[in-house]
This record gives structure tokens, sequence and C-alpha cells, in this order.
């Protein structure tokens, strides 16, 4: 499931897969990890147009291989960019569309230079109004790498980068303005009179890698990776009637009066280095066994602090005054040895054994002038082994069971004091299913079962500071059906499509209420244990269907037409299973149309056509809610991500 705070898709997105979160879904890049080292989410806003360089997508559902990342939880992605050209390429392609969207790129590539040397690269640059009112997108990137190629080594060098500017959509519509105004945008409305102009996120990532591989003899393979990540940006917001004494600031008196109030414009901002390396020492002494040595060590260092820039009733704030500064340190480091047999013939075992140790200090003050000065060491063992018989030479059965641990992330630790630290979530995943492919046809059934020991959720309730922490679940769980099936009707026609079937619950925890009296005085919490409830964002049916329909394929025509549709279920807001705080279940098609010449003096021309949401649906993808209770009565606000209507990108692409 993908959704989008601006609703056509530019701008802040999200991904889920099984339900699991995007802080639980691991990425790399080429094997280089992409989580952020302290909310472990990926911000694919921060890398615009970068799809444009990749060359394949490989996703693993459940515990990944060690080899795809040291913290894979639920889910793995890694990005491949490094395929090697030969050929000298170019690529120029533009696209407009809704919301007053532009795209545009430059893709180049030398080809191989005297069999030795390859560069190429990638300019981009996206623009967009958004769906959401005020929910823009102003984006630009770049890709560049270069290669040299030797008889049985290469090293491969890669920077590439991403600047966003975005206005700030994350807020969410309130539910009672979903009939009324569906891009209603709060962004920036404490600001009288208008909204806030520059209520932005501004973030600029710049990502090195250093790639290098080498063939030893006729059975090893060695694999080295040096990254580095530098990352600095701010969000800055309009906030009204602000109390000077929250900035640490002495109130100021004007005319004789006491002033302990002001409206004022901060910036919040985060200035990082990411860097490490990876390894791989592959053995493959013969067709029946294979067997890699490797790791990672990782280290992220981050700033924190907030700025005031303008304040209405101007206090003495002197120049770089930082009203929260909080520094942190984390390093992550992990060796893992994975094997690969054949046992007896058609029959494949697999062993994989992972150790991983965690180190993260942090200390300052945080912005509601809390002290953070804290250190946690934990280390953890990861086991995963699996099975693989084959029945025919298109046709397997496999099975695997896995574990998998992970740490808390930063706000787990900054918004609790010691003694109510979280504990580790923990994984224990089974998988077991069936694949084949029979000429034109092809089917796959995977039945999954992921149990978590002490997995982390929201359940309202307030720590010592007055934060709202996640606790840890003792025993939950995710059990399900994943289909996947295609078929060639003829050259002409295809038809593939996929569906997952799955219970989501939470065995048993205690959910805390917040309480106000009829004047809106905080009275406290009470405490509603629930029992066998859902997940929250953990849908029980995802499917998704696609028709591909070729009428033109000749050596310089082609006409392609596909036409796709998904559905997602009812899901639940939080964890209570309540139907009135849910997302209602939701189907939308998109219609895609491409049209090639090969003119001769061009390797292509395409002109291509997307219509999104083709039926027009009204539809949300990701929600938020809080729930209280005033006197005897119980409320939840909520806040909804609508997804555009109908809408259209036409675009052309030139290959030379």
């Amino acid at each position: 499931m993908v959704t989008s705070d601006a609703g056509a898709g530019i701008g802040y997105t999200g991904i889920r897969i099984r339900g699991t979160d995007p802080t639980r879904i691991n990425v790399t890049i080429n094997g280089i990890p992409l989580n952020d080292a302290e909310s472990q989410g990926v911000f694919w806003v921060n890398m615009p147009d970068f799809l444009s360089s990749v060359e394949d997508i490989q996703i693993q559902r459940g515990v990944g291989s060690s080899t795809n990342g040291a913290g894979a939880f639920g889910a793995t992605i890694n990005l491949n960019t490094n395929e090697l050209h030969r050929e000298a390429y170019g690529e120029l392609n533009g696209s407009a569309g809704s919301f007053n969207t532009w795209r545009g790129n430059i893709r180049l590539g030398t080809g191989l230079i005297a069999d030795r040397f390859t560069l190429e690269g990638r300019l981009s640059t996206i623009t967009s109004d958004g769906y959401i009112d005020r929910a823009s997108a102003d984006l630009q990137s770049y890709y560049l790498s270069g290669a040299w190629v030797g008889e049985k080594s290469l090293l491969r060098i890669n920077a590439f980068s991403g600047q966003e500017v975005t206005y700030q959509a994350w807020y969410g519509v309130p539910r009672d303005s979903l009939a009324t105004n569906r891009t209603y945008n709060p962004a920036g409305t404490e600001r009288p009179g208008e909204p806030y102009d520059n209520q932005v996120d501004n973030y600029r990532q710049d990502h090195y890698q250093a790639l290098f591989s080498q063939e030893i003899g006729t059975d090893w393979n060695l694999n080295l990776a040096l990254h580095y990540t530098r990352g600095r940006g701010y969000f800055e917001e309009y906030q009204a009637d602000e109390p000077f004494s929250a900035y640490g600031l002495s109130d100021p008196v004007l005319g004789g009066d006491t002033i302990r109030q002001t409206d004022l414009i901060r910036r919040l901002w985060l200035d990082n280095h990411f860097y490490g390396g990876t390894y791989g020492l592959q053995w493959t002494p013969q067709d029946r066994l294979d067997f890699t040595l490797g790791g990672g060590y990782h280290i992220y260092e981050g700033q924190h602090y907030g700025e005031v820039i303008w304040a209405e009733y101007a206090a003495d704030i002197p120049e770089g005054y930082r009203f929260y500064d909080n520094d942190a340190r984390k390093t992550d480091f992990n060796i893992f040895g994975k094997a690969r047999i054949e046992l007896v013939p058609d029959l494949f075992g697999y062993l994989d054994l992972q150790y991983r140790r965690v180190t993260y200090r942090f200390l300052g003050l945080d912005d509601d002038l809390s002290s953070v000065e804290q250190e946690v060491d934990l280390h953890f063992f990861n086991p995963k082994l699996g099975v693989l018989y084959q029945l025919a030479p298109r046709q397997d059965l496999y099975a695997s069971i896995a574990v998998a641990q992970r740490e808390p992330n930063r706000n787990d630790y900054v918004d609790s004091p010691p003694e109510q630290r979280p504990q580790p979530e923990q994984l224990y995943n089974l998988e077991a299913g069936y694949r084949g492919r029979w000429g034109r046809a092809a089917f796959e059934a995977n039945g999954y079962l992921m149990y978590y020991r002490d997995q982390l959720v929201l359940n309202g309730q307030l720590n010592e500071v007055g934060a709202y922490t996640r606790i840890n679940v003792p025993r939950s769980y995710r059990l399900g059906l994943e289909l996947v099936g295609g078929y060639q009707f003829s050259e002409a026609w295809s038809l593939q499509g996929s569906a997952t079937f799955s219970r989501n619950r939470i065995l048993a925890f205690t959910e805390f209420i917040d309480l106000y009296d009829e004047n809106f005085d905080y009275q406290g919490q009470q405490a509603v244990a629930r029992e066998e409830t859902n997940l929250s964002f953990s849908p029980a049916i995802i499917a998704a269907g696609e028709l591909s329909w070729r009428p033109l394929r000749r050596p310089r025509h082609e006409l392609e037409v596909v036409l796709n549709g998904k559905y997602v279920s009812r899901q639940y807001i939080d964890n209570s299973s309540d139907a009135d705080n849910a997302i209602d279940p939701y189907f939308f098609s998109d219609l895609r149309l491409a049209y090639t010449l090969k003119p001769g003096f061009l390797k292509a021309l395409t002109f291509s056509l997307l219509v999104q949401n083709l039926f027009d649906a009204e539809f949300e993808t990701n929600a938020w809610s809080y729930r209280y209770r005033v006197g005897e009565e119980e409320f939840v606000d909520q806040g909804f991500y609508p997804q555009a209507g109908i809408n259209f990108l036409g675009g052309v692409k030139v290959a030379f």
C-alpha cells in the first residue's frame, strides 16, 4: 500500500508491506542502508526521481536476508543502480499534468570506453502544486556514476543528491471537511488572515558510495563498499500564542505590561552525517554449495536544534540563539555467515546467522527542555533457516523460519526517562509456499506467520514527562496468505494479479484515554482493556490486477495499453478495532498508454499518457486519530489524507 500526503504522488509519500509501517521496512541502495538511523523511516521525498536511475528493485516480505541490510524487520527493499551499460546512450524525458505538475530529466551514458571506463549521469526537476491546498513541491536531484572495469575486478563511484522544498501537508484533513472540502490544509493557518506562505519542509541529502568487487581465483568473490551521507535542513512553521517560557526566554515588558505569549516563526533543524562500510566474501567451490561471510559498520552523528526567526513581540533574543540543541551518535555493527547447500538431489538448505550490536548515545536538551542524556547498548542474534525443494525444473516448494530483533527509535528513548525505556521488539517469522511456471502461466502461493514479542505500539499513555510514547505489547501477530499469478493469452494480451488475505491482531493491551472536564481542564487518563484487537493500518484484504494489451508490435511502431486496479479493505486508525475510527475500504484504477516510434535516427520516441484514478473514486489512504473524553462523552479527533480524483500526466521520451 502506498500513500501521498499531497494526494497526487509527489512530495511526501509512504509505503506499507503486509501492514508493516515504513520504520520496519529495511531499504538499501546497492546494499548501503538508506533508513534514517534515528527514526528508522525512509523519506522518499529526499530522493526525487531516483527511480529513473534504478535498474531493478528487489522486495523481500518478512524477515529479509542479511545481505540486504542488518535491520530487516518485516520487509526489505533493495534498489540497484549498478548495471554496466556497454553502449553509449542518452534520454530526454518531459511530462506535464494535473495540479500544474511538471517533470523533466536528462540521462546520459558514455558506454564502455577502451573496454575499461564508463560514466553516466542524470539531472532531474519536478514541481507540482499538489492536490491538497498549498501542498506544493519543488524537487531537484542528480545522479552521477563512474566505473573502472578490470579483467576480474570492478570499481564504481556513485554520487547522488536530492533537494526538496515541500509545503507541509502532513496534518491531514479533518473528517468533517471530507464531504465539503477534501483539499483543506490546516498547515500555516495559525497565522491570522491568509495562511503562512512559507510553512515548508526544506531538506537536502547528498549520498556518496564507493563499491569494489574482485574475483579471486575461480571460487572466491570479494565485495567491499564505503558510503557517506550528508543531510541538513529544517521545517519552518508559524506558531500562535506561544509562551516565551517554552523557548527558554524571559517575558518581555511593553508599556508596563508583561507579555507572556507571542506569535512566532520557528525552524526545527536536522544536521547529520551517516558513514561506514560493508563487506562480503563469497565462496562457491561447486554448484551445490555457496557460502558468504559479510557484515558492516555504520556510524550516525546527528544534531537537532531549533531557532526562532521572528516573534511578534520580539524579546531580547540573542543572535544564533537555539531554544533546544541535542546531539546524538549511533553505531551499528553486524557480522553474518550465510550458506546454501544441496543436501540431496533437488533439495537445498539455507542457513543465515547474524550478530548485530547497536549503541546509541544522545545528550543535550530536547525541544521540551528535558534532559536526554542517555546511553543504550543492545546486542542481537538473528538466525534464519530455510529449505527449497525443486519439484520440477520450474516448480519449487519452500519453507523458512527466521528471527529478527530491532531497537526502539529515537523518540521512544528521548521521550522516556531511563526507567521507562521500551524494550527491543522481536519477530518470529514462518514462511511456506509454492511457485511454478508453465508455458504462458505462472502462479505463486505463500503463507506466513509473523509473531511479535514486545511489538511497539501507541496506546495513548503519558509517561512521567508528559509525552505520548509507544509501549511494548507482549504478543501480537500477522497471519496471511499471498497469491500471485499471471497468464499470457497471446502476444497481445496478458493478465496478472495478486491478493493478500490476512489476520492481524494484538492479543491484549491497555489503551489510555485522556479525560477533560466540561471546561476542558485536564483530569488525567482512563485505562481501557482491549483483547484480540486489530493491528492498526493492517487491512485483511489487499488485491491488485493488471490487464495489458499490445495491439501494435511492429519493428518501428509499438502501442501498449495497460489497465490496473487495486482494492484495500478497511484499515483501523488505532488499535481499538473501532469501526468509527477507520479508513473505509477503497478501490481505484489507473490507465497507461504508451506509443513508441523507432524512426532510425533515434533509438525511440515515446509518447505516454497516465490517467490516475480513472473512475474518479473518493478515497483516503492514511489517517491519524486522538481519542479523549469530555465529561461522560467520548470524542475522536481525526485527520485523513485524501487522494486526488481523476488526474492526468502526459509525457514524451526521446532515446538516442
